[in-house]
């Protein structure tokens, strides 16, 4: 008998790293796509977070910072937002983003979301948008997380749901892992879809110990001007679809991107592009 493979979850923090460093400029470039794209989520994020003027927040996988300074603004002058990423350079574009939008009440620092840095019982809330996902121990993160709530703060997260409602994504996921021949992901494998089955984010949090827990579906499309203009947001700034195709010669990979916008033909129409998506906002509490 073969052996069972094994997920190696320093390799991939590593390649994460990479991926992020890699692709940073361009997250932070495609900006006001990901604010139109996001933003509806991100604000039901952070109503069900229940953040107000003078929290202390903690944004996980803070990337670029578009959802820190939405932040930053609710909190108030008086209030605090500490964005954490493991790449040191997209929290570099996070700052500069801050900068430009007049924010000074956010701090940002290259931080594991596994292994957080800081104390117990710091933060009024905890969010953290499109990252937990991608975290090879999500328990281990949630408890970090727990941690440095204070008594009664509240965390809220934004994931993707199935891949059938996130077919901008799991298209171009579905037809390289073909291409590639690419194995399934292994049992508890992070990635994008890794917590949207029904009950996953009830499960995770509930089993880390949060209370009052609950979830919310939020349909939020990818609207752009046209697919050819989704194509180049997703080669630009979507780094783990080119580590998929490491493996492929260059003529192999333009072959793929052909075939990715060849299928996402059927969400362009008259008025544009616009790629299904579904998130799902996810809240709890520390007791």
């Amino acid at each position: 008998m073969e052996p069972v493979s094994q997920f190696d979850s320093a390799k991939y923090k590593a390649t994460t790293h990479a991926q992020w460093q890699e692709t940073a400029e361009a997250w932070y470039r495609w900006g006001p796509t990901l604010n139109q794209w996001l933003g509806k989520a991100t604000d039901r994020m952070l109503e069900m977070a229940g953040i107000t003027h003078g929290h202390r927040v903690l944004d996980i996988a803070a990337g670029a910072g578009d959802q820190s300074i939405t932040t930053a603004k609710k909190v108030g002058i008086n209030g605090y937002v500490l964005a954490t990423d493991i790449s040191s350079t997209i929290l570099e574009y996070a700052q500069q983003a801050a900068h430009q939008a007049g924010i000074d009440n956010i701090e940002t620092k290259v931080m594991d979301g596994e292994n957080l840095t800081l104390e117990e019982n710091s933060f009024d809330a905890v969010i953290s948008r499109v990252g937990l996902i991608y975290f090879p121990n999500q328990q281990k993160a949630l408890k970090e997380m727990l941690r440095v709530l204070k008594p009664g703060g509240k965390i809220a997260t934004l994931v993707y749901s199935t891949p059938e409602k996130n077919q901008f994504f799991s298209i171009p996921i579905s037809i390289i892992r073909n291409r590639a021949n690419l194995p399934p992901p292994l049992p508890n494998q992070p990635g994008p879809f890794s917590l949207g089955a029904e009950g996953a984010m009830e499960k995770a949090f509930s089993q880390a110990g949060f209370k009052n827990i609950r979830t919310e579906y939020v349909d939020s499309p990818l609207q752009l001007p046209s697919v050819k203009e989704c194509l180049k947001f997703e080669r630009e700034s979507f780094g783990a679809l080119h580590q998929m195709m490491s493996s492929l010669a260059e003529a192999e990979k333009e072959s793929v991107w052909r075939e990715i916008e060849k299928e996402f033909l059927k969400f362009e129409s008259a008025e544009g592009f616009e790629g299904p998506c579904q998130m799902i906002a996810a809240a709890g509490e520390k007791g």
